[in-house]
């Protein structure tokens, strides 16, 4: 008996079938079975499914002789089905990778509930992806098992069935099966979750829910929208008849009348002609089901006549216009007091003693800005330093930070009159360069992707990137630092204006340099992680070469255990991805097990770093901070093809490694489990990286920025030795 019963309806999606199909059969966890079900399809998709059916055991097709329709194709293949759990999934959508695997160990952790729910993501038909914006009720549902009447929001996730494992002998029990219609899931799952004693959440993407140009069927204009009010009373019926299931009939009712409406004021649901009928039925069952409490001001509007509802959605209307047109005025008003506020300041001089400061378009204090802010505390207190922070990250900044929003009143005061400006990306196209106003410009670390000018010919790489705007914006750049000769020719060339380029080293690596035994200790704390633990950090970053930029080139469940007792698994991966699908397909979840520590959230990757005791990454820049630890680096480049193509990059990072380079995961488990991983050879490797890429990394960069930049005292370049062989051929333009 396999643990997994997967049932598929097939109609019309000959494009997407096979695809659907792979997603399952190409799962870690191998212990299922495909029940297809050919919905007497018209197109390609019997012969597909026979195909399928004829290489793999574990799928099996039945063959309809007439077409049924989605509900009652789920029915038929129900009584083949010999799995512990079952999982509906509809043809054109997919099972994103190791999502049986998180399946399985969710129903194994919390011991088999009736009902599992787990998360999905939209794919959109034009590549993009977003995952479900109630994603965060899976996550405080707790990790145990609980009722609907425990925890009713379970009930205000999307109710469509192919997001839940359903316990195949509680289905057996209730009798639970799809009526025929356009809203078959909503009989089905309300009454699942209602009866159900355990229902138990994986807060993981388990589902891409494909989003055609064309929409779904429910979002066609048709009649057959009129399906809604059956299916409301059969869901009716089915509580009225279980006597304990009767205090969800007021909820029950008011869900009704809210999805009624939802379909009603959709423009393209229902044809003109049919909107008066429509309305009479739902008010109509309204009424004929109301439970005699208080209905709630939004459907009030189902107690009158559809004359009313069309004066009140009229009503509604205008008012957002006149709303609208209100909230512009507002608007105008705001940018012109802005802008004469800003005008007088700007006729006032410059503070010599006011420096302003932004990370990461103002998540926080961060990264080399952050360390030079701190050393012209120390060295010049009587520069008055103001970060720039976006509201959403002011309530985490320490007490002492002084801090301005963007755009306010503040915000234009401050850089009206600031002499120092610091920052690691561009400042906004509105802020002017006074006269005498000094802008260092510290970067992110260094290149490996092409940079700046250089995207030019990389049109998937610059997309949404306006290439001239940009470099309008460096022009005002009087300051570059670098970290080592080639970002200073890098950026000399990727960002062709006017500034000088400072050999000062990166202020940000300074507690790299000086590392001390026990540094990290805090992190290792915080996150559990037991003193004597290996700890290997995974810091991924993003493609280009996929909208998005996220590929899963790790299984990390299996990473982490092949690394052995002994070991720790911390991922962090690009900040361009910490609020995207990424986390939503693993790392959250498996954070949570304890199978790894997900340090994304992390706002110092310093001290990340410094917890750990080797570090894999692909191509991110990471890695030459982490180079100033002296701690073996691998360099998993299982696409580097692709991602030099799409990109650019300034070396073969393949060829000029910090370390051991694996091209396949099985490569990548080797150099652990043999200890390759930091012998001699991957010594040696990193002495020569280090020499090249760390050479001005001192321990002292912060403290030479703040001296020469802002106290103007004698420029002390950091002691490096000099060019080795071929340093000069240390950038290319081949893709």
């Amino acid at each position: 008996m396999p643990r997994f019963s997967v049932i598929v309806p097939v109609f019309k999606v000959q494009g997407f079938l096979r695809e659907c199909l792979d997603s399952v059969l190409a799962q870690s966890y191998t212990d299922f079975e495909v029940i297809a079900v050919d919905d007497r399809s018209p197109d390609g998709c019997g012969a597909i499914l026979d195909e399928y059916a004829a290489r793999d055991p574990r799928v099996r097709v039945l063959h309809l002789p007439e077409n049924v329709g989605l509900g009652r194709a789920r029915n038929a293949g129900l009584p083949y089905a010999g799995g512990d759990f079952l999982l509906f999934l509809d043809s054109d959508d997919t099972l994103t990778p190791g999502a049986l695997r998180a399946i399985a160990d969710r129903l194994e952790e919390t011991r088999d509930p009736d009902v599992l729910v787990f998360d999905y993501a939209r794919a959109y038909w034009w590549g993009g992806t977003r995952r479900n914006v109630l994603a965060r009720i899976l996550a405080e549902s707790g990790e145990g098992t609980f009722t609907a009447a425990e925890r009713p929001e379970i009930l205000e996730l999307l109710m469509v069935v192919w997001n839940k494992a359903y316990r195949r002998d509680y289905v057996t029990e209730h009798g639970f099966a799809f009526p025929p219609g356009y809203y078959e899931d909503t009989p089905w799952t309300f009454p699942a979750l209602l009866s159900a004693r355990r229902i138990a959440t994986l807060d993981r993407i388990c589902v891409s829910y494909r989003q055609r140009r064309q929409g779904n069927i429910l979002s066609t204009t048709s009649r057959k929208h009129f399906d809604v009010h059956d299916q409301y009373e059969r869901v009716l019926a089915y509580v009225d008849a279980r006597p304990e299931l009767a205090p969800w009939r007021p909820y029950l009712h008011r869900k009704m009348g809210e999805h009624c409406l939802d379909i009603l004021a959709k423009p393209d649901r229902l044809p003109a002609c049919d909107k008066g009928e429509f309305f009479r039925r739902t008010a109509d069952l309204f009424r004929t089901h109301g439970t005699g409490e208080p209905v709630p001001a939004e459907l009030r509007v189902l107690e009158g006549s559809y004359a009313g509802y069309l004066l009140r959605q009229r009503a509604a209307a205008v008012g957002e216009a006149l709303g609208r047109r209100r909230r512009q005025a507002r608007t105008v008003t705001a940018r012109r007091v802005k802008r004469g506020w800003s005008w007088a300041h700007e006729r006032r001089p410059l503070d010599p003693d006011l420096a302003v400061y932004s990370a990461f378009s103002h998540r926080g204090v961060l990264g080399d800005p952050a360390a030079i802010h701190r050393a012209a505390r120390d060295l010049a207190p009587h520069i008055r330093g103001v970060w720039v922070v976006r509201a959403d990250q002011a309530e985490h900044l320490p007490p002492d930070i002084e801090y301005v929003l963007p755009g306010s009143l503040g915000y234009l005061r401050v850089t009206a009159r600031a002499t120092y400006f610091v920052n690691n990306v561009n400042w906004p196209g509105a802020l002017a360069k006074r006269p005498g106003s000094v802008h260092i410009q510290t970067h992110r670390g260094t290149p490996l992707k092409y940079m700046g000018a250089d995207l030019r010919d990389k049109p998937g790489a610059r997309l949404g990137l306006d290439v001239p705007q940009m470099l309008r914006r460096a022009d005002r750049w009087d300051y570059s630092l670098v970290a080592n000769r080639h970002s200073e020719l890098v950026w000399d060339r990727a960002y062709p204006c006017d500034f000088i380029s400072v050999r000062s080293g990166s202020p940000r690596n300074d507690v790299l340099v000086d590392a001390k035994p026990g540094d990290g200790a805090g992190f290792r704390f915080r996150h559990g992680i037991p003193e004597d633990h290996t700890v290997v950090l995974y810091a991924p970053t993003r493609r280009d070469y996929v909208r998005g930029g996220h590929v899963d080139r790790l299984d990390l469940a299996r990473f982490a255990e092949d690394l052995g007792e002994g070991h720790t698994l911390v991922v962090r991966l690009h900040p361009s991805l910490a609020d995207g699908p990424a986390r939503g397909t693993g790392v959250t979840e498996l954070h949570r097990r304890g199978v790894l520590v997900d340090a994304t959230d992390e706002p110092h990757v310093e001290e990340v770093m410094l917890a750990s005791d080797a570090l894999v990454t692909d191509y991110s820049a990471l890695m030459f901070d982490y180079a100033n630890l002296d701690r073996p680096i691998v360099v998993h480049a299982d696409d580097w093809g692709a991602f030099r193509a799409s990109r650019g990059a300034y070396f073969d990072v393949t060829e000029d490694a910090p370390g051991h380079v694996s091209r396949s995961y099985r490569e990548l488990a080797w150099l652990f489990a043999s200890g390759c991983w930091r012998d001699e050879d991957s010594a040696r490797l990193r002495a020569v990286f280090r020499a090249r890429f760390c050479a001005f990394d001192d321990g002292r960069a912060a403290e030479r920025v703040v001296r020469t930049l802002m106290l103007g005292e004698p420029d002390v370049q950091p002691s490096v030795p000099a060019p080795a062989a071929g340093d000069g051929k240390t950038l290319t333009t081949s893709p």
